[in-house]
């Protein structure tokens, strides 16, 4: 994103506050050791001036620096609780009208263990706060959770893993799980919103750890249905709260109703850069509209939009990064044309001495996109970028979009999700 902005010929300054990320992007974003040294010279840029936050965990900062007159894109202190507190973040959901899920806190594996030993039903463990490990996450796979009580049982008699400070265990819903986000001016949401199918596993057909998200389906089509139903009714709280940015809600959607599981109050990864290519207008100007409330919508493309998360060892994982993986040259092919490269979104890389290499904390390369009328057209040109990108040991999946099949998209049209589907997707499998 900041890349891009550079390119077009904006002054840019990016502040990296994880040392271990610090070589994220060296040598291709102006960068600054200090951000708060540089607000004089965002002052300076009066009405152009933009400040962009891309956690979620420093909210009352940018509430304060919106009270000095700044302009932020982020979120704010509303928002970091809405996705670190996931009680509050439910309750925030049913005062909105929308039916949860039940759901259970807990700060002791073992008072888990004997909760979930004591009923029969299936249950997702997840855990609190924004920096939590989603490998962690644990969706039970036997009906009554026993491999669920089972783990939270090895969890408390083991010395090695302590204990957590806060986790819950959700109540296990069967459905079609979709997301719908929206943009968020500080007084309500534009027009343009979207919807995505995330494929949070590490494996194709869903099978090992929970990554964050491996892939994503995204389009701006037929999202008014969701727009109305989810993100609209938190438009009060969100206003009350000072929230200004993006912000995403995640459902399981099924024949009896829409079920909230999650908020991401924040730019997602990958899905910043998937929603990127289908936008017709690019980032500053969108940001500079929510920030002037100057515009109710802005202009994107029709279609689907495939995103596939490109890896090395070891990630999900941190663990002995540096040895495996990191510095490690990143070629591209020979034949690779413009509009290739514009599908190919970076992230942790970094340019040493002339050349692009694996940066950052886990091996999380970069992004391959592709675009078009049908999932399955989109889901192919997103492979075929990603095939010539040329990186040692590299990993990703080639089942993205894959699920999301005729069947899904037409159920959740008859169930009044969507307004009307997409171009039809043309997919094997689902």
């Amino acid at each position: 994103m900041y890349a891009g902005m550079q390119a077009r010929g904006h002054e840019v300054r990016v502040f990296v506050r994880d040392e271990a990320s610090h070589g994220v992007f060296s040598g291709m974003v102006a960068r600054t050791d200090d951000w708060q040294q540089e607000l004089g010279w965002v002052q300076e840029a009066a009405e152009q001036g933009l400040i962009i936050f891309e956690t979620a965990d420093q909210g009352a900062v940018q509430d304060d620096l919106r009270a000095q007159g700044f302009q932020v894109i982020g979120g704010s202190a509303l928002g970091d609780r809405l996705e670190g507190d996931r009680e509050y973040g439910q309750s925030i959901l049913r005062q909105a009208g929308l039916r949860t899920a039940s759901s259970h806190a807990f700060s002791s594996y073992r008072d888990a263990a004997d909760f979930v030993a004591g009923r029969h039903q299936r249950y997702v463990l997840k855990f609190n706060g924004t920096h939590s490990l989603r490998t962690k996450n644990y969706i039970a796979q036997a009906s009554d959770s026993r491999d669920l009580a089972a783990l939270l049982q090895f969890h408390a008699n083991s010395e090695a893993t302590p204990e957590p400070l806060d986790f819950v265990l959700m109540e296990y819903i069967e459905g079609i799980e979709i997301g719908v986000g929206g943009y968020f001016n500080g007084s309500d949401f534009l027009e343009t919103a979207c919807i995505d199918f995330e494929h949070k596993r590490f494996f194709p057909g869903e099978l090992g750890e929970l990554t964050g998200e491996m892939g994503t389906v995204v389009s701006y089509e037929s999202s008014g249905a969701l727009l109305d139903l989810v993100l609209r009714p938190l438009a009060c709280v969100l206003r009350d709260g000072g929230y200004c940015g993006y912000i995403n809600v995640n459902l399981m959607a099924n024949a009896d109703g829409l079920w909230p599981l999650e908020f991401t109050s924040r730019f997602g990864y990958p899905g910043y850069a998937i929603c990127e290519q289908l936008h017709r207008q690019p980032w500053e100007s969108i940001f500079l509209a929510m920030a002037r409330r100057s515009a109710a919508r802005f202009d994107t493309a029709p279609g689907f939009a495939v995103g596939v998360v490109l890896t090395v060892p070891p990630f999900p994982y941190r663990q002995g990064y540096a040895e495996l993986s990191k510095g490690i040259p990143i070629i591209l092919d020979h034949d690779l044309t413009p509009a290739d490269r514009e599908a190919i979104a970076f992230a942790e890389v970094e340019m040493r001495h002339g050349d692009l290499v694996t940066s950052g904390t886990c091996g999380y390369v970069g992004v391959a996109t592709g675009c078009a009328a049908t999932v399955d057209a989109a889901r192919l040109r997103a492979l075929e970028v990603a095939s010539k990108v040329y990186v040692p040991n590299l990993r990703y999946r080639n089942d993205i979009g894959a699920r999301v099949s005729d069947r899904q998209l037409d159920l959740l049209r008859q169930w009044g999700y969507l307004d009307g589907v997409p171009a039809r997707a043309s997919t094997v499998g689902g």
